[in-house]
């Protein structure tokens, strides 16, 4: 997913932030094995696989 995202916002001022949900204890108890997850701040954009149009509608806004 990550990858993918990287190649999506290239020429745009977005960031992507990668963070091991492993390392973190509070994060793995909030998601477990629900990885890989795309998020702007508190606001997921998706779970699992890259929603490809979920992420157009997210940047859109986002631009």
């Amino acid at each position: 997913m990550a990858e993918v995202v990287r190649e999506l916002i290239v020429g745009t001022d977005h960031q992507l932030a990668s963070v091991d949900v492993d390392t973190q204890p509070a994060l793995k108890a909030l998601y477990g094995w629900e990885v890989p997850l795309l998020f702007d701040g508190d606001a997921e954009i998706c779970r699992h696989q890259l929603n490809l149009s979920a992420f157009r509608v997210w940047l859109r806004a986002h631009p």
